[in-house]
């Protein structure tokens, strides 16, 4: 999550400062360089996110009663484990089994997360410093520690709407294409389909629509609080380092 984290923050925002000329900008979010940009960094995280989330997925999901395995309940001993017996029996490429599926996944729900951020950020600042310029006192304050601590307290908060939104967005969006990535990671067989619109259509076949949203309560109660305090320290973090965002 460190490095995933470092590489998207990074990448979108180097990126999207480069496609503005260096200027960081005001206005009004511009979606033909947030989208771009976010696809990019999201395309980038999914080399890492595969082998890593493949690991993770068949540690979850191992049989602990197989009859195949009454000798050895458990198939992995561990993470490790899992990786090497992984790079045993599928080569690297076993690795990166479900590799298209986290691409897609990541480069188009980042696009939908920093576009819902962006926008959602640029209309509540509008409103904030409307509702400022029709009360005045709010920037009238005796001391200025008073209004830097307001700012820090504003900033914040709407890091935690846009940031949660956001989240919230991006799982609504690409969630059958995670179910899609899980199923094609943990098959038994090593030979199975990677094509994500085959898998697609086969769980909608098997389960219906829902099955493509399995786990989605869960998923948003997490999404809010997860991506709210990760775009809250990211802008925190890139305002104490002075970086343009």
């Amino acid at each position: 999550m460190a490095m995933e984290s470092s590489l998207l923050f990074g990448v979108y925002s180097q990126m999207k400062l480069a496609l503005q000329g260096g200027d960081p900008g005001s206005g009004r979010p511009k979606l033909q360089i947030v989208v771009p940009s976010a696809a990019v960094g999201g395309a980038l995280i999914s080399f890492v996110l595969c082998p890593a989330e493949l690991i993770k997925c068949r540690l979850q999901v191992q049989e602990k009663d197989n009859r195949q395995l009454k000798k050895h309940p458990q198939r992995y001993a561990g993470p490790l484990d899992c990786a090497l017996q992984t790079l045993r029996n599928e080569k690297v490429q076993g690795l990166f089994r479900g590799g298209l599926t986290t691409f897609l996944r990541e480069s188009i729900g980042n696009a939908v997360f920093f576009s819902t951020y962006e926008l959602t950020r640029y209309h509540m600042l509008s409103i904030i410093s409307v509702h400022a310029k029709v009360n005045p006192q709010m920037d009238s304050q005796s001391s200025q520690f008073v209004n830097y601590s307001s700012k820090i307290v504003i900033e914040a908060g709407v890091g935690v709407v846009s940031g949660g939104l956001a989240g919230i967005a991006f799982w609504s969006t690409i969630l059958p294409l995670d179910v899609a990535k899980t199923r094609i990671q943990t098959a038994p067989d090593i030979n199975a389909s990677r094509n994500p619109i085959y898998t697609i259509r086969m769980i909608y076949r098997e389960l219906g629509f829902r099955g493509l949203y399995a786990g989605l309560g869960p998923t948003l109660v997490r999404a809010f609080p997860a991506n709210a305090a990760a775009i809250v320290t990211w802008e925190f973090t890139a305002n104490l380092l002075g970086v343009k965002r």
